[in-house]
């Protein structure tokens, strides 16, 4: 055990990964198999196990980070992580880009799809219940944000930094975070696929989606947290993807679905560019860890009453 420590110690990053893949999608594949009998990624199957597969799938980023961190930090580690996770008195600023580059971004490439074919109608134009799909996306938003990013920026994206940039964390971390949803758009492909091979679907939607649209938004997560160290506002940030997707993704199976993602990686990217320009004179490479102390004050025993 003392070697596994050590290793740990030595290797945080390649053994956060590790492990969030193999309690995620060994999760997934439990719950999967335990429930159907199987692993085939029918419509039906995917619709039965989602209350048993997501769930499974989330706690991986969010265990692996608090195992870890006791690991790697003990104590300290998990006081650090308590400081960034409540951490909320950032600049406003930070707090409008963080909630509003998602909608933005995504909204713009599917209005400019909706207006030439009413395939790319978004779920909130379709729904006949507008209002339990709004509180469908919050609450959607609202748990996948703070269980993932205790992870992905709690635990991975400070300890990458040590050793890269904003725009290298982004992608190293952004194409790792794309690669662990695989299994539930696996599963989920088999009833949006349209009668798109699946294989074809799932190549087509690994460069959408996976080095296209959460890599891009995963670099100005990290951009953002560069400059707020806030676990908590990154978990907005990521709640306000997952809820805006939910909105305003098209449902339209088929063809739809690999066109879609194709416009929002575009749109995400331009403002990574525009993010870069703006920059320049920041410095963005590789810095050092600094961990966050709370003070707790205290009144000294010599002090005249």
């Amino acid at each position: 055990m003392n070697g596994l420590a050590t290793s740990v110690r030595r290797h945080p990053l390649p053994w956060y990964f590790a492990v969030t893949f193999l309690l995620s999608w060994g999760a997934i594949v439990l719950a999967v198999w335990a429930v159907t009998g199987g692993l085939s990624p029918t419509p039906e199957h995917f619709q039965l196990t989602m209350p048993a597969t997501v769930p499974a799938m989330l706690l991986g980023p969010a265990v692996a980070s608090l195992v870890l961190t006791g690991i790697v930090s003990g104590r300290e580690g998990y006081r650090d992580l308590w400081a960034r996770l409540v951490k909320w008195r950032v600049d406003g600023r930070w707090y409008l880009f963080a909630l509003l580059v998602a909608p933005v971004t995504l909204a713009g490439s599917v209005v400019v799809l909706w207006m030439s074919s009413l395939n790319y109608a978004p779920r909130i134009a379709t729904e006949p219940d507008r209002a339990g799909t709004l509180v469908m996306a919050v609450v959607l938003g609202l748990v996948v944000g703070p269980l993932e990013e205790i992870g992905w920026t709690g635990f991975a994206i400070p300890r990458a930094r040590q050793h890269y940039s904003v725009l290298w964390t982004g992608l190293m971390v952004g194409v790792l975070w794309g690669a662990w949803h695989f299994f539930v758009n696996y599963w989920g492909g088999g009833g949006t696929n349209g009668g798109v091979p699946l294989a074809v679907f799932m190549s087509l939607w690994a460069a959408g989606v996976l080095v296209g649209q959460l890599t891009a938004y995963r670099v100005l997560m990290v951009w953002v947290y560069d400059h707020t160290e806030s676990v908590f506002v990154a978990a907005l940030m990521h709640a306000s993807l997952a809820a805006f997707q939910f909105i305003l993704n098209p449902t339209t199976p088929g063809v739809p679905q690999q066109v879609y993602p194709w416009g929002q990686a575009a749109a995400m990217w331009l403002v990574v560019a525009a993010v870069a320009l703006t920059s320049r004179g920041e410095t963005i490479g590789p810095r050092r860890f600094r961990p966050i102390h709370i003070r707790i004050p205290h009144r000294s025993p010599h002090r005249r009453r």
